[in-house]
């Protein structure tokens, strides 16, 4: 695990724009195109800013979220409704989304039929994640209903979450983000910073950041 830190958050949303853009671009020079899985959440809006108007062949790049709540895509809680506001914008707008949510169906229903649909998309190009003060990332929350299976190297590609008061959800598992061919994540404060190094001497069912933290860059700022 390597930590960036940079003066303040404009800077960093602009510097890790430049850094997420750079690798798509390396990533569509040796592949017909790169898979791309990204946040929700308030965190990224910024990067997404700055990284749609990146010049690079977004009409090579599969756009998928790390996680989402099961309700339609223009719902206000909807991880998708912010992609289409902050990143399919400019040149980004030439990416293909890959949703997660099916309608009329259950995140349980749904999973294994993304799970098979998204196979080919697989290992993941680039990742980037976001993470809470408890240490979970994507939807596998400390404390979810089968998070172990969920974070088991035999975990299938797509998991339906259920954590109590929340509605509920579907994510990629711990090995399919463990498994991308490059990964950063973003943290803003103290609070979090803390959480990332205590989570460093933690079991992953405790603090599920840890699955993913081999290889993996993490960009930070106050």
């Amino acid at each position: 695990m390597n930590i960036v830190e940079y003066p303040d958050r404009d800077l960093l949303a602009m510097g890790l724009a430049d850094a997420l853009a750079s690798e798509l671009k390396n990533c569509l020079l040796v592949h017909p195109f790169a898979s791309f899985v990204v946040p929700g959440g308030t965190t990224p809006g910024p990067i997404f800013d700055s990284l749609c108007a990146a010049d690079l062949e977004w009409e090579r790049v599969n756009v998928m979220l790390s996680d989402e709540r099961w309700v339609p895509e223009d719902h206000e809680r909807s991880n998708a409704k912010l992609l289409k506001e902050r990143l399919f914008q400019s040149r980004a707008a030439a990416a293909k989304f890959v949703p997660f949510y099916v309608e009329g169906q259950t995140p349980a229903r749904a999973a294994p039929g993304l799970s098979e649909r998204l196979a080919d998309q697989m290992p993941i190009s680039l990742l980037l994640l976001g993470m809470g003060a408890d240490m979970h990332t994507a939807s596998l929350f400390p404390g979810a209903v089968g998070l172990a299976d969920m974070l088991a190297d035999n975990a299938p590609l797509v998991v339906p979450v259920s954590v109590e008061g929340q509605e509920p959800r579907i994510s990629f598992s711990g090995p399919a983000l463990a498994g991308a061919m490059a990964k950063h994540l973003v943290i803003y404060g103290a609070e979090k910073r803390a959480a990332l190094e205590r989570a460093d001497g933690l079991d992953p069912v405790q603090a599920p950041i840890r699955a993913v933290m081999g290889g993996l860059t993490v960009h930070w700022a106050e």
